[in-house]
């Protein structure tokens, strides 16, 4: 197999370190919150300030799409092979709300070096990630003597990830035609550490509920009337207590239908990660480890579906006591998912557990948000072996593998365009993501850069001869 020369390719890189850096904290500085109303025209700011970037980087079609809420960027580079595989790099371009007073060091959206560690909201989630992908296409034209990628290259940069993605399934389906790739890359995820590179091969899905709970029309005297009508915030705590059994498996009939079990190399693949459980318990902020019996904890929390009460609430809060029958109640669930179950089925099964539950007397409502469908990629795909070997070869040392217990749009890009996904992310737990002080490694970012700069030829080659 041909190989991009790794010491041009690190050449390249060294020489144009700090004119990247410097664009990337330009970039950084624009304050593109989806979440707060009064930054939408950074918003839109963030986009045409990337879609320019990508114009100046070589790609020939740059166009911000517009939705009803944030614009989102695509960009296209064909390879002129007709050949070559298509690759669609995704990744977001809005950032996390951040102020100097939630505990940051330094103003958030002021770009700082400490040593060897850039500090700016989005600096690792997601503008970072994004951005090494602009010096990884140069380095590998440089390197190569090519005048375009060796694939057909399309990237789309979204607006609204950290918004819940609301219009995003809408606009690739709008878009599919220009969208169509035999494989996508998803950079917005991490590695297990510095020291450690992994590829991520699979993320869950997510369903969340809440369930309001109506007893008698106003809050009645517990003395007068209690013990002989239903109350609705007793009726919420049976619910809670309904929805596991011994073993902490998920009670809900149906529920896991479908499920994709492990297999005995995939559990293998997840032992040989160096974890340690009492310092995870430590950054979980938790005394015990807890959860599906005959699962490890990275089984339980990356390849097992789950259910967990994010809140629950009715009667009384204040201080003190007041007697009464609250006249209602509230219980908030979400469900994370895995590969092989179905959200719409996940949701009518909850529907029918909560209907068979909730006493006479009790009128119940049921909101389901938008649900996210899981994703996972074959051990075995090509695409997937490309990108080990090119993380290898940038981080010169073996390549292990992980999952994501959360959950994001990427599925959304599987299941419109029928092509696999697979994960590309430099970002290790210390970045801080939607904390104050967010990071992101420089050593690492490079690495994401030289991994890129290696990956689009391999994967031109490769495919080809893909089975």
């Amino acid at each position: 197999m041909s190989q991009t020369p790794d010491s041009a390719v690190r050449t390249y890189i060294e020489r144009h370190r700090a004119a990247f850096l410097d664009d990337l904290a330009e970039w950084l500085r624009i304050p593109s919150v989806s979440a707060q109303p009064d930054h939408a025209p950074d918003v839109r700011r963030s986009a045409d300030w990337l879609a320019a970037k990508l114009e100046e980087t070589g790609f020939p079609t740059v166009e911000v799409w517009q939705t009803p809420g944030a614009p989102a960027v695509f960009a296209e580079w064909p390879s002129g092979d007709p050949q070559a595989p298509t690759v669609l790099v995704y990744g977001h371009h809005d950032v996390q709300p951040a102020a100097r007073e939630d505990g940051w060091d330094s103003d958030p959206f002021e770009p700082v070096v400490r040593g060897n560690r850039l500090y700016a909201r989005g600096a690792a989630d997601d503008k970072g990630q994004v951005f090494f992908h602009t010096l990884g296409v140069r380095a590998h034209l440089a390197a190569t003597g090519r005048t375009a990628p060796a694939v057909n290259l399309k990237l789309l940069i979204e607006g609204e990830e950290e918004s819940s993605s609301p219009n995003f399934r809408a606009l690739v389906e709008e878009h599919t035609q220009r969208l169509a790739a035999d494989a996508v890359i998803v950079s917005d995820t991490g590695m297990w550490s510095e020291d450690t590179p992994t590829v991520c091969t699979g993320m869950r899905g997510l369903a969340e509920c809440e369930i309001r709970l109506y007893g008698p029309d106003q809050d009645i005297h517990s003395g007068s009337f209690g013990g002989a009508v239903p109350n609705p915030a007793a009726a919420a705590a049976r619910l809670v207590a309904a929805l596991h059994d011994e073993h902490a498996r998920v009670t809900v009939p149906g529920f896991y239908d479908g499920v994709v079990e492990l297999t005995a190399r995939e559990r293998e693949l997840f032992a040989e990660l160096p974890f340690d459980e009492e310092s995870w318990l430590r950054t979980a902020k938790s005394h015990a480890a807890h959860g599906e019996a005959g699962h490890s904890t990275l089984e339980r929390i990356w390849a097992r579906p789950t259910a967990e009460v994010n809140g629950i609430g009715g009667g009384y809060q204040g201080p003190g006591s007041k007697t009464i029958v609250p006249s209602s109640a509230f219980v908030k669930l979400s469900f994370r998912l895995v590969a092989g179950q179905d959200p719409d089925q996940v949701e009518k099964a909850v529907r029918v557990w909560a209907e068979e539950r909730v006493p006479a007397g009790i009128r119940h409502e049921i909101t389901f948000s938008p649900a996210t469908r899981p994703c996972l990629t074959p051990l075995d795909h090509p695409a997937l072996r490309s990108v080990v070997r090119a993380m290898g070869r940038a981080f010169e040392g073996t390549v292990r593998f992980t999952r994501e217990g959360g959950s994001g749009p990427a599925a959304d890009l599987q299941e419109v365009l029928d092509a696999p996904v697979l994960f590309l992310g430099i970002s290790v737990p210390s970045d801080g993501w939607h904390a104050p002080n967010e990071k992101v490694e420089l050593d690492l970012l490079l690495k994401g850069v030289e991994t890129t700069a290696y990956l689009w030829g391999d994967l031109a080659e490769t495919w080809r001869h893909a089975p």
